[in-house]
């Protein structure tokens, strides 16, 4: 199955705060936010960090690097083919990096395939419910590759 990744991140090339993924069927999304300790740039303070709890409180989960790390291998190991879609570079290579648990462990993920889609004229944010959230940017960008292929 394809799920479809959005990423919030502090600038370019900063840390991972959070990553949504949206499944292409049913409601099985996945949503995590990585705790921070230092003061997020302007621009990520003001449009990113409020909305980091936007998300159902069944969906919320606040992790440390290792933990979601281990429990996103966990979400995706009841699939046993699971393609990641994005639409921004920058989204795989940290969901990547967050796979790497120190500097010579990989959570247990078995198998995992990325596809990048250019999606011009296609913005997340503008298209979002929740405007730069992982998650409702992530919705955001299976509906409109679902409703593009249809």
């Amino acid at each position: 199955m394809r799920y479809f990744l959005d990423t919030e991140f502090d600038g370019f090339g900063g840390p991972l705060l959070s990553l949504g993924l949206a499944a292409e069927h049913g409601d099985n999304d996945y949503y995590v936010v990585i705790p921070y300790d230092h003061e997020p740039t302007e621009w990520v303070a003001r449009h990113v960090v409020p909305y980091l709890k936007s998300v159902p409180q069944t969906l919320y989960n606040q992790l440390d690097r290792e933990a979601a790390a281990h429990d996103l291998a966990a979400y995706l190991s009841a699939d046993d083919d699971p393609e990641i879609v994005a639409d921004w570079p920058e989204d795989i290579a940290l969901f990547c990096r967050l796979m790497l648990i120190g500097d010579r462990e990989i959570a247990d993920i078995s198998n995992v395939r990325f596809r990048f889609l250019r999606t011009p004229g296609f913005s997340t944010a503008r298209n979002s419910a929740v405007p730069h959230n992982a998650l409702h940017d992530a919705r955001a960008l299976r509906d409109f590759v679902l409703s593009t292929e249809g």
